[in-house]
């Protein structure tokens, strides 16, 4: 996992809870870079996992809301990171649909080891997008909270339905959104 996702968690929970907090979850933690990250490194994502579970731990949210809300906060941050990847789309589902085929694309050729899940658009009509997630990495929870951050950042009425599809190889859900 690249290393931007950790320090912007970081950032997120230092901001929300303090660096304080920050500090107890790196000593209740294990981890093999010692809490060391730079936004381009690469690091094992269950680093990821224990740190959440460890700020779970210590705050009382459940991991889920925890891993729903960085994805909401990280949604606005890849905006500001990443202008171009906005310039054309001009509401959540045309964003949505440019994720596998030209987001990830260019994330790959910025960061050729960079392990990206797969996502699946079908788009049932003009109201309705099916939205499949599909990885090795337990993370479909970060993936609902950057769509739930991509439609506030449309500022648009769109409701998610979930359905967990995982098999015994891949963590996979199914996100139905409709307008």
């Amino acid at each position: 996992m690249k290393g931007i996702v950790f320090t912007e968690f970081i950032d997120m929970v230092e901001n929300s809870f303090g660096e304080r907090v920050m500090d107890d979850i790196f000593d209740a933690c294990t981890l093999e870079s010692g809490g060391a990250y730079t936004t381009v490194g690469t690091y094992d994502h269950r680093e990821l996992i224990q740190i959440v579970t460890a700020l779970s731990n210590h705050t009382d949210l459940s991991v889920r809301d925890l891993v729903i809300s960085f994805g909401k906060h990280l949604f606005p941050r890849f905006h500001a990171m990443m202008p171009q990847f906005f310039e054309k789309p001009r509401n959540a589902f045309e964003f949505l649909k440019t994720v596998h085929g030209t987001v990830h694309v260019e994330v790959k050729k910025l960061y050729p080891d960079a392990s990206l899940p797969d996502f699946v658009i079908d788009e049932k009509d003009e109201r309705t997008l099916l939205m499949t997630y599909s990885s090795h990495c337990p993370f479909a929870d970060f993936a609902e909270g950057l769509i739930r951050g991509c439609i506030a950042f449309y500022d648009e009425d769109i409701t998610i339905e979930t359905e967990d599809r995982n098999t015994p190889e891949r963590f996979v859900r199914l996100f139905t959104m409709t307008t």
